[in-house]
């Protein structure tokens, strides 16, 4: 629906996990309305944890605020129209992020 029209404003992924975060974000686009911000997240979370492992958050929405803790490298916040989608592997605290890269980050490099 809106591909090629992304705006990534935060992200630690690597440039092939960004890739597969926006064009599931355009599916989800494609198979339900933006109105759908539940059903757009479980969508991208789904499909995350299917190719990354288990562990994904999906928040989507026009207006929000987060502070969350992440595996390095499993973070990207990007805009899609006036819908912005916060993706993220969570992390049991700041040492488990700094200490332990995500395993999606090691399937990726493997």
């Amino acid at each position: 629906m809106l591909e090629g029209k992304a705006i990534i404003v935060e992200t630690d992924m690597l440039q092939t996990m960004q890739q597969d975060a926006l064009v599931l974000a355009s599916k989800a686009l494609d198979v339900f309305d933006v109105t759908e911000a539940t059903e757009i997240g479980r969508f991208i979370k789904k499909e995350f944890d299917k190719t990354y492992g288990p562990g994904w958050q999906c928040i989507v929405g026009t207006d929000f605020g987060s502070f969350v803790t992440h595996c390095h490298g499993c973070f990207i916040y990007f805009c899609l129209g006036n819908l912005a989608i916060l993706l993220f592997r969570g992390a049991a605290g700041p040492e488990a992020e700094a200490k332990q890269p995500c395993a999606a980050l090691e399937a990726v490099k493997a």
